[in-house]
C-alpha cells in the first residue's frame, strides 16, 4: 500500500504541476499584437483582345507605336527594330530591351515584331510601304506582278516513222493504134 501511496502522490504532483504551469503562462501571456490584413495584390482586368488570340483570333496592334523597320537576326536575341514610340523621334531597340515602362520589346520577325505590355503580347506590323521598300532593296520590283505568258506546250518526242512506200503504179497497158 505504501508503494501504490507514493505512485499516486508521484501523479498528484505532476497534475499539480501540469495545472500551475498552464494558468502560469495564461495569466502572464503578452497581449495579442493586432493583426493586419494583408492588402490584396489587384489583379489586372483580362481584355477581350488578349483573349481573341487564345482561339485563333488576331492579336491586337498596339496603337502608340510604330514600327519602321526591323534588323532580324538568326538568333532571335540579337533582333534590333526601329520603333516610333508616342510621337518621339524613331530609335532602335533590342530584344529585350524596355521602350517605355512596362513595355519591352520580345521578339522581332522580318515582317512583325512583338511587345509585351504589361504582360499581354501585342503584335506590330511593318507598314504595307516599308514593305514594298524592303521587297525593292532585295531586287524586287515594286510594280504589281505581271500576268505570265503562257508557256509553248512541251514539244512531243519525236518517233521515227519510216516513210510511206513508194506508189505502186499499176503496170502501163498496152495501148493499140486504131487501125484503120
Amino acid at each position: 500500500m505504501k508503494r501504490t501511496s507514493l505512485i499516486l502522490t508521484l501523479l498528484a504532483v505532476i497534475a499539480l504541476s501540469a495545472s500551475v504551469a498552464y494558468w502560469g503562462l495564461q495569466l502572464f501571456k503578452p497581449a495579442p499584437r493586432p493583426q493586419v490584413a494583408v492588402p490584396k495584390a489587384a489583379m489586372p482586368e483580362p481584355s477581350v483582345e488578349a483573349a481573341a488570340s487564345l482561339f485563333g483570333g488576331q492579336a491586337v496592334a498596339a496603337t502608340n507605336y510604330q514600327l519602321k523597320g526591323v534588323l532580324a537576326a538568326i538568333p532571335a536575341r540579337d533582333g534590333v527594330a526601329i520603333i516610333v514610340a508616342d510621337g518621339k523621334p524613331a530609335q532602335a531597340y533590342k530584344v529585350g530591351q524596355e521602350i517605355a515602362p512596362g513595355v519591352t520589346v520580345k521578339e522581332v520577325q522580318q515582317r512583325f515584331i512583338m511587345l509585351s505590355e504589361g504582360g499581354v503580347a501585342k503584335r506590330i506590323d511593318l507598314p504595307a510601304e516599308s514593305k514594298a521598300s524592303n521587297n525593292a532593296a532585295q531586287g524586287g520590283n515594286n510594280q504589281a506582278p505581271q500576268q505570265q505568258q503562257a508557256a509553248p506546250p512541251p514539244a512531243q518526242p519525236s518517233i521515227p516513222v519510216p516513210p510511206p512506200p513508194p506508189a505502186m503504179n499499176p503496170a502501163p497497158s498496152i495501148v493499140t493504134p486504131p487501125t484503120q
